[in-house]
């Protein structure tokens, strides 16, 4: 019998020491929580509709690619997401997958990638993983853009990319239009708006797309409640979306995600009808929380235009166990930032999960 090989150690120095030096993008376990962490829809799809979507999808050939280019899929699309005549769109794995795109198409050694500081974690994970210099300038403690300081900083920087989420993650906020189109007007290369959170702000910048040849407007049907299909799309000039489908892989969204969302773009008016009402009761959640803050020192609930809102305490790490023991999951973003101390990110839920959360809140756990 031969003897077995020596002991070899994993090679982990062939990886990127920059890579080794990167933490995961964390995703908290749910199962059996009330499930108010992730910014998703809380509603189902109605036994009827899953089972006719269901039977659509089961008469998807698996055993082929996706379609290279599909185009009357993205003609539907475009339609209903109210594409500029003169504009092009192309598809991704979700927002995250397109974000990377962009970066990855304009990537060199001294790349820059600019945003404002707190925003949407991927933007600075993904510029890292495309050797990118990631650059952030603070928002104000309003959370409003603070324009001098980003002129300053993209004259100084000259970013290839900047991006802008709209309302931002995770304060909630639209900044104000003045200060977006000032920075789009000012900006040496591309600025990614991403509207991530349409349905629920009804506010968009697609309409400036034929007046601003370097503005790029990122969607995703996540958030309207579709989150587990994984599929965004990216609108810009058609000069430049030929551009990134350069470097998109040929077969990034599954034939499952296409039937899924070609069935369902017929019946939005669903979704529409879901995404009002997660509207009303953010609204509702935030103006109760909001008339028990006096009495709790410390306390501050912001303004929303997405379907999550901030909640400041005077003890987020100890409110988030608190809560998680009683089965409530949010996400604590106290210490991503510093203009995020003693916040609580917590997501719109169903009206039994808001009345769970209001609940807890008020019984001062």
């Amino acid at each position: 019998m031969s003897a077995p090989p020596p002991a070899r150690t994993v090679p982990l120095a062939v990886v990127r020491d920059d890579i080794r030096a990167l933490h995961a993008y964390p995703v908290a376990p749910a199962a059996g929580l009330v499930k108010l962490d992730l910014m998703e829809n809380p509603y189902t799809l109605p036994p009827e509709l899953a089972g006719e979507l269901g039977a659509r999808l089961g008469a998807v050939a698996l055993n082929r690619y996706p379609p290279g280019d599909p185009q009357a899929f993205k003609q539907r699309l475009a339609h209903w997401g109210g594409l500029p005549a003169g504009a092009a769109l192309m598809l991704g794995n979700g927002s995250d997958e397109l974000i990377h795109l962009v970066i990855l198409a304009c990537a060199g050694p001294d790349t820059v990638v600019l945003a404002p500081g707190p925003s949407f974690s991927m933007y600075r994970l993904i510029a890292a993983q495309d050797r990118c210099r990631y650059v952030e300038v603070a928002l104000r403690p309003d959370f409003a853009l603070d324009v001098p300081a980003f002129l300053a900083a993209m004259a100084a920087h000259r970013p290839a990319v900047v991006f802008l989420a709209y309302p931002n993650n995770p304060t909630g906020n639209c900044f104000d239009p003045a200060a977006v189109a000032a920075i789009i007007d000012a900006a040496p290369g591309l600025v990614v708006v991403d509207e991530a959170y349409l349905p629920f702000a009804q506010r968009t910048w697609i309409d400036e797309l034929p007046r601003r040849p370097n503005l790029l407007v990122l969607r995703t049907l996540s958030k309207l409640g579709l989150a587990g299909v994984r599929l965004g799309y990216l609108c810009g000039a058609p000069e430049l979306i030929a551009q990134f489908e350069k470097v998109r892989p040929p077969f990034n969204v599954n034939v499952l995600t296409l039937a899924a969302v070609d069935f369902l773009l017929g019946h939005l008016a669903l979704l529409d009808g879901q995404a009002a009402t997660i509207r009303a009761d953010r609204e509702r959640l935030i103006a109760r929380i909001r008339a028990m803050a006096p009495a709790r020192p410390g306390m501050a609930v912001f303004d929303s235009a997405a379907n999550f809102f901030l909640l400041r305490v005077a003890d987020a790490p100890g409110l988030f166990a608190a809560l998680l023991r009683q089965g409530i999951l949010v996400k604590d973003v106290s210490a991503s930032h510093p203009l995020l101390r003693g916040c609580l990110r917590v997501t719109v839920g169903t009206a039994d999960e808001n009345e769970r959360l209001f609940q807890a809140l008020q019984a001062g756990i």
